[in-house]
């Protein structure tokens, strides 16, 4: 330690020692330093064993508040306690207390909820927009409910049955399906449709929209839309609503169209039209012939003047040509008048029932390509999802469908025009017959 302190003094000495002139010199310097060194030594120290009083004084104090503190921490560590227990054992009367009121709380947090996912998806929230927001807050809500929301929800649920139940008219702003937007007057039929100018609506609960649906449902639903629409007073109009908010609506969209059933049928479908309009053709060329001989023939059976204008007038010329021949000579000349008029009423009738006999097999021939079709997507891309393989089905019934629709009224036809032809023929027949037995009793007279 002195050895230490004989170092400090050394190094503060060495400045002024560095200065001395003599050994003598410094000696004495060395000297007066270590007296003066010595004397602020003992100044530090007693300085230092002041402050150590007072800071012994203020760790005594520390110490005491300390004690002091430590009581107080004790105590209320007690009264914490306490208060723990005063507190379970009033939230255990709390609890006890809202037993009846927690099971309501549960049923208005259902009901909340199942309000807001009906208040989404309801046609309603078109015109009336703003209660989605109070049923979801009052479904997530951690707190009992106060009177004034137990009303509201009330009556969101007794507005939601009552607009159910109307047909009103209100302006929105709807989205066209060319993506346009536009301002005009909707109406609602309850919570089941939106119509406007002789369209369907959708209402999107994502975006809050009211949509154009792409494609109108066929004029069967649309025509009700104006005689909704043209309703006045308190006078009932037939209207078709979707009662599953959209999912029907959507799904009679996708039905096809009689065109595009027509198209299904293909190439052999297209085929079986040419030829039903054919037969169809054939069948009206044939009744207005027909007729316009029938007439004819009535007006010369009326008439004794033959007329060569219509088949029995040209019997009749064939009997007054031969009258004076024998009785076979002028039945065979009869006949042949008969024979000669006769392919002009039956010209046609044989066509229309080859074309009733070929459609149903045409049919058949659509049905094969058409499972043939079927079964190469199945040999492709296997039976994972059915749409592929609902084009050659399609194919397949859709010609057999119109093969069937062409035969039946080719059938039908075909026997119109045959039996109006076969009483022609008759006439014809029966009014022969009648000359050549006149004839026959003359000469026996």
């Amino acid at each position: 330690m002195k050895l230490f302190k004989s170092l400090i003094i050394l190094f503060f000495l060495v400045p002024s020692i560095s200065q001395a002139a003599t050994l003598d010199e410094l000696l004495q310097k060395v000297k007066n330093e270590a007296v003066t060194q010595t004397a602020e030594f003992k100044k530090r120290e007693a300085e230092f064993k002041s402050e150590k009083n007072k800071q012994q004084a203020l760790l005594n104090k520390a110490k005491a508040e300390l004690a002091a503190l430590e009581r107080t921490t004790v105590q209320l560590t007690n009264d914490f306690d306490s208060n723990e227990k005063k507190l379970a054992k009033v939230e255990e009367e709390l609890n006890m207390a809202m037993g009846t009121l927690g099971e309501m709380f549960g049923v208005v947090r259902q009901v909340a909820g199942d309000l807001k996912g009906q208040i989404e998806n309801s046609v309603v929230s078109a015109q009336i927009r703003g209660r989605k927001a109070f049923a979801a807050n009052l479904a997530e809500s951690k707190s009992l409910p106060n009177i004034p929301k137990l009303e509201r929800l009330w009556y969101e649920l007794q507005r939601e049955m009552t607009e159910t139940g109307k047909t009103t008219q209100f302006k929105a702003t709807v989205v066209r399906s060319d993506g346009e937007k536009s301002e005009q007057m909707v109406t609602r039929v309850g919570a089941f449709n939106l119509v406007s100018d002789g369209e369907y609506y959708n209402y999107q609960p994502s975006t809050g929209q009211i949509v154009e649906l792409g494609r109108q449902p066929s004029s069967r639903y649309t025509g009700m839309i104006d005689d909704l629409a043209s309703a006045k007073g308190s006078t009932y109009e037939a209207f078709a609503v979707d009662p599953s908010r959209g999912s029907l609506l959507s799904m009679l969209v996708q039905a096809p169209s009689f065109w595009e059933r027509l198209q299904q049928g293909g190439l052999v479908g297209y085929v079986i039209i040419a030829l039903l309009f054919l037969g169809i053709g054939l069948v009206i060329e044939r009744i207005k012939t027909l007729k316009t001989e029938g007439d004819k023939i009535k007006a010369q059976m009326g008439n004794p003047k033959a007329s060569d204008d219509n088949a029995l007038g040209k019997v009749m010329m064939a009997y007054e040509s031969n009258k004076t021949a024998d009785l076979e000579t002028l039945e065979l000349k009869i006949d042949e008048a008969i024979l000669k008029a006769t392919p002009p009423l039956e010209k046609g009738i044989g066509t229309v029932k080859i074309l009733a006999a070929v459609a149903p097999l045409l049919g058949l021939l659509g049905t094969v390509t058409g499972m043939i079709a079927t079964f190469q997507s199945i040999t492709l891309f296997g039976t994972g999802d059915p749409k592929l393989m609902a084009g050659g089905i399609s194919q397949a019934l859709m010609t057999t469908v119109l093969g069937l629709v062409c035969a039946i009224p080719l059938l039908l036809l075909h026997n119109v025009i045959a039996n109006k032809s076969k009483g022609l023929v008759q006439i014809l027949e029966e009014e022969s017959a009648g000359m050549i037995a006149a004839r026959a009793e003359k000469s026996k007279a």
